[in-house]
């Protein structure tokens, strides 16, 4: 199987790079996926798949079954995952696939993800009288914004009928080299909650101050003591950040504002000490801009939970990732304390989200995600295609 596996990845590596190509040619917003959704489904169709359409208005659910005709067990399932959506950021590269939308880019990889995820799709579709079982192929809408595609597609029965064991999905990892892949067991990437605060308080001259309520001094207080929740509140165990990226006063040398806006970022790894957290700095924030003779407006969007790679599903990839890949070419990550939305798939069922090297600093691809130069080594892409296929068939067979 794996000698089969690793000829059509090789095979279907030039189809696969030309998918990626139109995909990232024609970039489209959270939750705006349409053609990129009729693209993936027409493919799929192409291949002798029938998708089930329109879950999460642009998400798209795809079975392969395998014909072995095992029934020694119950039927299992395992499920793959795909993002589709890309990002507000205007490309700055020059190739021949340069994003055909103004101010939209795929600037994290989730371009790759589908045409890794379709890859896949072909090879199991040809292999699949060699296995037993059900892969689910899972291409979500949305994983840029909130509240996440993952929570959409999951409300919407995504994990029911047929019910995966185990969810896997990948990213891809500017920063390994080509031809490497990570995994982290346990705690690996962190929840997202934006914070926005306004204070108030009474504007006017700034040579009389006695006579105003200053919120740019209330509010450079609040973003102080806000973090000592972090440093005296969070158990030492527990991975946590918090940042303030926005402190808009929007007054001059002579005027104080009525009011000050702030936006944040609340980050970690603990679902309880997450909501202990942000209840501790509404209650600090506030009565510190009571005391001050002030108000606080304090707001939060609550975002991605933290991703849990389940260790024992984990740990059999990562060998399974080693048979493929050969030991030097398989790394252990870092945790990392930004957001992902399969988070949401970590807290339901065990799942495992690994790390697909992309970086080539020979070739000067080297740009982080996010970034209006981000790109991909394409040799990537058989890895993708090749190794997902692998991972799952290798654990439908060991569930």
């Amino acid at each position: 199987m794996l000698d089969s596996i690793k000829t059509l990845a090789r095979q279907y590596a030039a189809d696969i790079v030309q998918t990626r190509r139109h995909l990232h040619a024609h970039p489209e917003l959270s939750f705006h996926e349409h053609n990129t959704a009729r693209y993936v489904a027409d493919q799929l169709k192409a291949i002798g798949i029938t998708p089930q359409e329109g879950v999460a208005d642009t998400g798209l659910v795809a079975i392969i079954e395998g014909t072995r005709n095992d029934t020694s067990s119950p039927r299992r399932v395992v499920g793959l995952r795909a993002d589709m959506d890309a990002l507000p950021i205007h490309e700055a590269n020059e190739v021949s696939y340069k994003s055909t939308v103004e101010g939209v880019m795929h600037a994290c990889g989730h371009d790759a993800h589908t045409a890794s995820l379709l890859g896949v799709a072909r090879i199991l579709h040809v292999l699949r009288d060699q296995f037993d079982g059900t892969v689910k192929l899972v291409f979500q809408p949305g994983e840029e914004k909130a509240p996440g595609g993952a929570s959409l597609m999951i409300r919407e029965g995504v994990l029911e009928n047929p019910a995966p064991i185990s969810m896997i999905g990948q990213h891809v990892a500017p920063n390994i080299p080509v031809g490497k892949i990570g995994f982290r067991e346990g705690m690996y990437m962190a929840s997202t909650d934006e914070l926005y605060l306004t204070v108030r308080g009474k504007g006017g001259h700034a040579a009389m101050p006695d006579n105003l309520v200053d919120p740019v001094l209330i509010a450079s207080h609040i973003i102080v003591a806000l973090q000592q929740v972090i440093s005296r509140n969070r158990p030492p165990a527990s991975p946590s950040v918090l940042s303030f990226g926005r402190f808009i006063a929007d007054g001059v040398t002579n005027v104080i504002p009525n009011e000050v806006t702030i936006q944040g970022t609340f980050r970690c790894m603990n679902e309880e000490w997450r909501a202990e957290g942000k209840r501790r700095m509404v209650k600090l924030a506030e009565g510190i801009a009571d005391a001050m003779g002030g108000s606080c407006e304090f707001t939060i969007v609550h975002g991605y939970p933290f991703l849990q790679n389940q260790p024992e599903l984990t740990r059999r990839l990562r060998a399974q990732a080693v048979e493929y890949m050969g030991a030097d070419n398989v790394v252990d990550l870092d945790l990392w304390m930004a957001g992902e939305d399969f988070a949401f798939y970590s807290q339901v069922v065990d799942s495992c989200f690994y790390r697909l090297g992309t970086r080539n600093e020979a070739r000067g691809i080297i740009s982080g995600v996010h970034t209006p130069t981000f790109d991909i080594d394409e040799s990537a892409l058989e890895t993708g295609a090749g190794l997902m296929s692998w991972l799952a068939v290798q654990e439908l067979a060991t569930l």
